[in-house]
């Protein structure tokens, strides 16, 4: 039975219980120390889009909110370019914690929030699944068991792939990491291109 708003609501905030309490993680006790919060998500709990980051930054772990920094706004440009904001999309990482000084995130951090990102995954059943980084990108192919699984982000970005979900096919497109833009114009050209590609996919056309 398709789950209702109030019903994935319900979920969602199970989920981000579980993650606020998720003293098993070696990025607990860092997140007290600094009296961070976990980031869960936020967007719409029946967006066919979903964006999947790889962990927050400072200014995420502060607000409790994902992509809110500078890389963040360089999203919501990209985003503003299709036609598209905040509220039309479901936006998270996959490790929900800050790792210190913005260090990529381990494979035992990924391994230990993987479970609520793919619960997320199952709750909302997205039709396309937009990776944000190389991390998100390695994971998403791997776990939806796409061909092209092992392949650089250099070769795969813009392309929309097929992945397989337990409720049906789904489409991955590998996107660079927004926070690229800050330091790279030819990158900034390349997401804006990508997101075109987005658009027309997600559009069917």
């Amino acid at each position: 039975m398709e789950k209702t708003g109030d019903d994935r609501k319900e979920a969602m905030e199970q989920i981000a219980a579980e993650i606020k309490n998720l003293t098993a993680s070696p990025l607990y006790e860092y997140r007290v120390q600094k009296g961070y919060f976990p980031v869960t998500g936020e967007g719409a709990l029946d967006a066919k889009l979903m964006f999947v980051g790889e962990a927050p930054g400072e200014r995420e772990a502060k607000t409790g909110r994902p992509f809110v920094g500078a890389s963040g706004k360089v999203l919501d440009e990209l985003l503003g370019g299709i036609g598209l904001n905040r509220s039309d999309i479901y936006i998270t990482n996959i490790v929900k914690d800050r790792p210190p000084e913005n260090r990529d995130p381990t494979v035992e951090e990924i391994k230990l929030y993987a479970p609520f990102l793919m619960r997320q995954i199952q709750l909302l059943q997205p039709q396309v699944i937009a990776t944000l980084g190389r991390f998100s990108m390695d994971f998403i192919l791997a776990q939806f068991r796409s061909p092209e699984a092992g392949k650089k982000i250099s070769i795969l970005h813009g392309k929309p792939l097929k992945g397989q979900a337990s409720y049906g096919e789904i489409d991955i497109v590998p996107l660079f990491h927004p926070a690229v833009a800050l330091y790279n114009l030819d990158r900034r050209k390349t997401l804006d291109e990508d997101f075109q590609a987005l658009k027309r996919h997600v559009q069917g056309g």
